[in-house]
């Protein structure tokens, strides 16, 4: 068995696109506990300046869990759990689909409970991945480089601004590299399901020498400093977070549509502390009970109402229909398209 176990997975290297190194942390905090006797290990996608409120929160009601945050790309976060067997107790991120290969792929462990069952049934994959925030995909602009301009509010709009105004746009013009992250990815194919103005988009901006980023935080710090006039699929949670500080900015949600990412929780397979970390799924479940953490966080709570109430939003479905984008040879063809229409010459 240990020899067949090793065969899958030198196999399972072999095929992912993220096989090569150990997977890289951004960074590390430990969160020592008043009467801690366990450590939760939490691996996330998520800023600790982010989530820290909702820990400091989840201590004041467990004050005998130590936790120890680790941050990493969702790609190096799926690397983390997927290839190396990494021991984590929970596995938090933005990237819904590969969220769902891991669960899909018995990765994951099953949890219910009253507070995850009370979730709607859109928020929860088979008792595996827990959904506990809802974010839109936004466009920020420097009000600064728009001044006198009337923002766009649809992405033909958009196209059309950016046709006609390129000397203003040339380089100044931010969207992920689909190819390191997971999000934008994830924003990318999604795109391209609800729009067929997504590739025209994506043409536009590469023959406007568009400047590529691996995170929501670099792009929102270059559009309020003005090297950037707009930034196209920013996690709006991040860019809410900023607006006191950056004042500059204003963010823009499109009237065609607005695609909802749903963060999310899940026990990875080889959990030590699955308890404690079933008992954080709770917290989360519940944050729509705690205004006060969703203002200093500026994370959204599931709120089925809000997203009935909003015409243009698209929330991103949990379920297998989230893997089609990452079969191998579809996942190519899509990155192949997107870097023949990003990197013009």
């Amino acid at each position: 068995m240990r020899f067949a176990f090793l065969a899958i997975n030198l196999i399972i290297a072999a095929l992912m696109p993220w096989r090569a190194a150990a997977f890289e942390i951004e960074s590390r905090v430990f969160y020592p506990a008043r009467d801690g006797l366990v450590t939760l290990k939490i691996i996330s996608t998520a800023d600790a300046n982010v989530f820290e409120p909702i820990i400091r929160a989840f201590q004041q009601d467990y004050p005998n869990i130590h936790i120890e945050y680790v941050i990493a790309s969702s790609t190096e976060l799926m690397k983390a759990i997927y290839v190396e067997g990494a021991e984590f107790d929970l596995a938090i991120s933005s990237a819904m689909d590969l969220q769902t290969k891991l669960a899909n792929d018995g990765f994951a462990q099953t949890y219910a409970s009253n507070a995850t069952s009370a979730l709607p049934e859109w928020a929860v994959w088979r008792d595996q991945i827990f959904a506990f925030t809802q974010e839109p995909a936004v466009m920020i602009i420097s009000t600064t480089a728009f001044a006198g301009i009337t923002p766009p509010q649809t992405r033909e709009e958009l196209i059309s601004l950016l046709r006609d105004n390129p000397e203003m746009f040339d380089g100044r013009i931010g969207t992920y590299d689909v190819r390191i992250s997971g999000a934008g990815y994830l924003f990318a194919t999604q795109d391209s399901r609800n729009s067929d103005s997504y590739w025209r988009l994506t043409e536009v901006m590469g023959r406007l020498n568009a400047r590529l980023y691996g995170g929501s935080g670099a792009m929102i710090r270059d559009v309020a400093s003005g090297q950037l006039a707009l930034a196209y699929n920013v996690v709006g949670s991040y860019a809410s977070s900023r607006l006191a500080e950056f004042p500059s900015l204003r963010i823009v949600q499109f009237s065609d549509y607005v695609n909802v990412m749903l963060r999310t929780a899940l026990i990875p397979h080889n959990a030590q502390n699955p308890d404690q970390a079933g008992q954080m799924i709770d917290f989360l479940a519940e944050l729509n009970a705690r205004p006060e953490l969703a203002k200093q966080t500026s994370l959204p709570p599931i709120d089925a109402a809000q997203l009935r109430a909003n015409s243009a939003a698209r929330p991103i479905r949990l379920g297998p229909g989230l893997l089609v984008f990452l079969d191998r040879l579809k996942k190519e063809n899509f990155l192949k398209n997107w870097v023949s229409s990003m990197e013009q010459e």
